[in-house]
Protein backbone atom coordinates (compact mmCIF):
# COMPACT_ATOMS: atom_id res chain seq x y z
CA UNK A 1 0.00 0.00 0.00
CA UNK A 2 2.81 2.42 0.84
CA UNK A 3 4.33 1.87 -2.61
CA UNK A 4 1.20 3.26 -4.27
CA UNK A 5 0.92 6.27 -1.94
CA UNK A 6 4.27 7.78 -2.92
CA UNK A 7 3.48 8.11 -6.66
CA UNK A 8 -0.02 9.32 -5.81
CA UNK A 9 1.37 11.98 -3.45
CA UNK A 10 3.91 13.04 -6.10
CA UNK A 11 1.11 13.28 -8.67
CA UNK A 12 -0.99 15.43 -6.33
CA UNK A 13 1.97 17.70 -5.66
CA UNK A 14 2.50 18.15 -9.39
CA UNK A 15 -1.18 18.95 -9.94
CA UNK A 16 -1.12 21.44 -7.09
CA UNK A 17 1.92 23.13 -8.62
CA UNK A 18 0.19 23.34 -11.99
CA UNK A 19 -2.84 24.90 -10.32
CA UNK A 20 -0.71 27.55 -8.67
CA UNK A 21 1.06 28.37 -11.95
CA UNK A 22 -2.26 28.73 -13.73
CA UNK A 23 -3.67 30.99 -11.03
CA UNK A 24 -0.51 33.12 -11.23
CA UNK A 25 -0.85 33.78 -14.97
CA UNK A 26 -1.77 37.25 -16.13
CA UNK A 27 -4.55 37.58 -18.65
CA UNK A 28 -4.76 40.66 -20.81
CA UNK A 29 -7.95 40.88 -22.78
CA UNK A 30 -7.88 41.40 -26.54
CA UNK A 31 -9.45 44.83 -25.99
CA UNK A 32 -6.67 45.80 -23.59
CA UNK A 33 -4.08 44.51 -26.08
CA UNK A 34 -5.54 46.73 -28.78
CA UNK A 35 -5.57 49.80 -26.53
CA UNK A 36 -2.01 49.11 -25.32
CA UNK A 37 -0.80 48.54 -28.88
CA UNK A 38 -2.33 51.89 -29.97
CA UNK A 39 -0.82 53.66 -26.95
CA UNK A 40 2.63 52.24 -27.69
CA UNK A 41 2.36 53.31 -31.35
CA UNK A 42 1.53 56.88 -30.26
CA UNK A 43 4.33 56.86 -27.65
CA UNK A 44 7.23 55.02 -29.33
CA UNK A 45 10.36 54.17 -27.39
CA UNK A 46 13.84 53.39 -28.64
CA UNK A 47 14.48 49.67 -28.69
CA UNK A 48 17.09 48.31 -26.30
CA UNK A 49 19.07 45.08 -26.40
CA UNK A 50 19.41 42.80 -23.41
CA UNK A 51 22.07 40.13 -23.56
CA UNK A 52 21.20 36.97 -21.69
CA UNK A 53 17.53 37.81 -21.13
CA UNK A 54 14.93 35.77 -22.95
CA UNK A 55 11.73 37.59 -23.84
CA UNK A 56 9.35 35.06 -22.36
CA UNK A 57 6.37 35.53 -20.09
CA UNK A 58 7.70 35.13 -16.56
CA UNK A 59 11.25 36.25 -17.33
CA UNK A 60 12.57 39.00 -15.06
CA UNK A 61 14.08 42.18 -16.43
CA UNK A 62 17.14 43.65 -14.70
CA UNK A 63 16.82 46.71 -12.46
CA UNK A 64 18.84 48.69 -15.00
CA UNK A 65 15.98 48.58 -17.51
CA UNK A 66 13.78 51.67 -17.35
CA UNK A 67 10.09 50.77 -17.39
CA UNK A 68 7.66 53.31 -18.86
CA UNK A 69 4.09 53.84 -17.63
CA UNK A 70 1.10 53.09 -19.82
CA UNK A 71 -1.64 55.67 -19.46
CA UNK A 72 -4.46 53.23 -20.20
CA UNK A 73 -7.40 52.53 -17.83
CA UNK A 74 -7.30 49.16 -16.03
CA UNK A 75 -3.71 48.44 -17.13
CA UNK A 76 -1.23 48.66 -14.26
CA UNK A 77 1.76 47.40 -16.20
CA UNK A 78 4.75 49.25 -17.57
CA UNK A 79 6.35 48.75 -20.95
CA UNK A 80 9.70 48.74 -22.65
CA UNK A 81 10.79 47.89 -26.19
CA UNK A 82 13.41 45.15 -26.35
CA UNK A 83 14.79 43.96 -29.69
CA UNK A 84 11.94 45.79 -31.46
CA UNK A 85 9.31 43.92 -29.43
CA UNK A 86 7.02 45.64 -26.94
CA UNK A 87 7.16 43.98 -23.55
CA UNK A 88 4.57 44.50 -20.79
CA UNK A 89 6.10 44.20 -17.34
CA UNK A 90 4.71 43.96 -13.81
CA UNK A 91 6.52 46.87 -12.13
CA UNK A 92 6.44 45.20 -8.70
CA UNK A 93 8.19 42.01 -9.75
CA UNK A 94 9.78 43.23 -13.02
CA UNK A 95 8.47 40.03 -14.63
CA UNK A 96 7.31 40.02 -18.23
CA UNK A 97 3.55 39.51 -18.39
CA UNK A 98 3.20 39.74 -22.17
CA UNK A 99 5.26 40.22 -25.31
CA UNK A 100 3.38 42.12 -28.00
CA UNK A 101 4.75 41.71 -31.52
Amino acid sequence: MKIHLVPAAAGLAMLAGIGVATADQVIITPEQQTVVREYVQRHPLASISLLGVELNVGSTLPETVELHPIDVPDVEYRYVVVDDRTVLVDPGTRRIVQVID
